[in-house]
């Protein structure tokens, strides 16, 4: 048993395992040098051989427990036929919702566009060992707020736009969660050992409103990740108190903390359910003892608790890896 399966199968507290959102990517020189002649973002996720290429790029290099596959949340609404283009600066921009195309998507025709992906995975499974494998996926809040406002709801979010038509957007939210379960065990069966849901804008969702568009959503996806025997990591970004109902009620097997999160105050809600993540990813851009200090924090809160150390977000671009390696060091040191 690899040490997250430990930490989250067996609730280990002995040893804390180590990975990190957004390990394969921007700060790193051999990322970029792949990226330099590749423009193209989905088509970069959708060639196998540089995905998984780039995905073990950060295992080559450091001493982390895992592997994430090179992706992104978006390659759903690709695969349901909304154009989805990265622009520099700016972000994900999609193109129009034909919502008739979208609901008519056959399963079949939705793998065929994705093939790629799950034979990046296989590739990386061939030559991972005694590390885990993690698949992802967007939550379906996430996704459908994505999918309806064509990008970033960063700066122009309004509620009431993605609510106004009610049958609409339940029919558009059944089918992306009956398509994440679908890409789900594709990338199971490809290899990937352990789940992890970002509903990277529940945040932006009104306290009453979590239920309805996140809670009920995740737990359908949790629930059918569990009866697979696969562990589900959950990271509902930004929802801050409400991260104690959304653990009474999706019970993950492992709960995600954003940076706004207390973690003693969590350790003290979650009724034992292991927790990952929580450090700001901006502390790495500090000097040494601060890094060391709030690292540390984190090892000391949990020791006692079975924890994944990781972010409460992604590794930025401006990260030097050798403040990576540093971390990995803290972590490994602890006693």
């Amino acid at each position: 048993m690899t040490p997250i399966q430990q930490c989250i199968r067996k609730k280990d507290i002995s040893s804390k395992p180590i990975w990190l959102m957004r390990q394969a990517g921007r700060y790193l020189s051999e990322f970029r040098e792949i990226r330099k002649s590749n423009t193209n973002f989905i088509n970069l996720c959708l060639n196998s051989n540089l995905s998984s290429e780039i995905t073990l790029q950060p295992i080559k290099r450091f001493d982390l427990d895992a592997a994430i596959i090179f992706s992104d949340i978006l390659m759903i609404p690709y695969g349901l036929g909304q154009e989805v283009v990265f622009k520099k600066g700016i972000g994900p921009i999609l193109g129009e919702l034909n919502i008739e195309n979208i609901l008519n998507t056959e399963p079949k025709d939705f793998i065929k566009k994705l093939l790629p992906v799950y034979k990046g995975i296989e590739k990386v499974k061939n030559k991972l060992s005694g590390k885990n494998l993690i698949g992802f996926v967007g939550a379906p809040w996430t996704l459908l707020l994505y999918m309806i406002n064509k990008k970033s709801p960063k700066n122009n979010f309004d509620f009431n736009k993605i609510n106004k038509d009610k049958i609409l957007t339940n029919k558009l939210l059944k089918k992306i969660e009956d398509m994440i379960c679908l890409h789900i065990d594709k990338q199971i069966e490809a290899g990937a050992d352990t789940i992890q849901i970002f509903d990277s804008w529940a945040g932006l969702l009104p306290v009453k409103e979590l239920p309805i568009y996140c809670y009920i959503p995740i737990l359908k996806i949790v629930e059918h990740v569990k009866s697979k025997k696969i562990p589900t990591i959950c990271f509902p970004k930004g929802i801050g108190d409400s991260y104690v109902d959304f653990c009474n009620t999706v019970k993950p097997d492992c709960i995600s903390i954003d940076y706004d999160i207390d973690p003693l105050w969590i350790k003290e809600k979650v009724n034992g359910i292991p927790i990952q993540g929580g450090l700001d990813p901006k502390i790495l851009l500090q000097e040494k003892e601060i890094i060391k200090k709030n690292s540390e924090k984190y090892l000391n809160i949990f020791k006692d608790h079975p924890y994944i150390f990781n972010l409460g977000h992604g590794v930025l671009p401006e990260i030097k890896p050798e403040t990576i390696e540093y971390v990995i060091k803290i972590v490994r040191e602890k006693k």
